[in-house]
């Protein structure tokens, strides 16, 4: 398989993981809007497959990420490429902290507001700017 295959497998799975960081967020202000049981009980559910798709997404995103690097191991020797590799640590602790807000909700223990969650669902839009900025323009620091 070519670098380039594997490249376009990393940006596949990379617009994955990004669906899931950006709908799973918005469940979370439904869930934390909704008054009725039983909206409640499907939107655990929905979360819940939502997050393993999001795991899935990310999981095959950093591995052909990774299989990227080592083949093409100039990137390494890239500044952009270290402000990007910053920056999808930050998408790694944004996703755990996913993680964290579903369980929580699974339990009715989220005390987080619909306005903090509806300003928590933008965080990963920025991300995404900037990472797409570093990887196409490739800036030289």
């Amino acid at each position: 398989m070519t670098w380039l295959w594997i490249k376009a497998l990393h940006v596949i799975f990379v617009v994955t993981w990004f669906a899931g960081l950006f709908y799973l967020p918005r469940l979370f202000v439904y869930h934390a809007e909704a008054s009725q049981d039983a909206v409640r009980a499907q939107l655990k559910i929905m979360e819940r497959r939502l997050l393993v798709i999001t795991h899935i997404g990310a999981t095959l995103a950093l591995i052909f990420g990774v299989w990227t690097l080592l083949l093409v191991p100039g990137y390494l020797q890239q500044p952009w490429l270290h402000a990007k590799l910053t920056l999808v640590l930050g998408l790694i602790v944004y996703h755990l902290y996913l993680v964290r807000l579903k369980n929580q909700f699974a339990q009715d223990r989220c005390t987080r507001s619909p306005r903090w969650l509806r300003l928590f669902n933008e965080l990963p839009a920025l991300f995404l700017i900037a990472i797409v900025i570093l990887a196409v323009v490739k800036p030289g620091f």
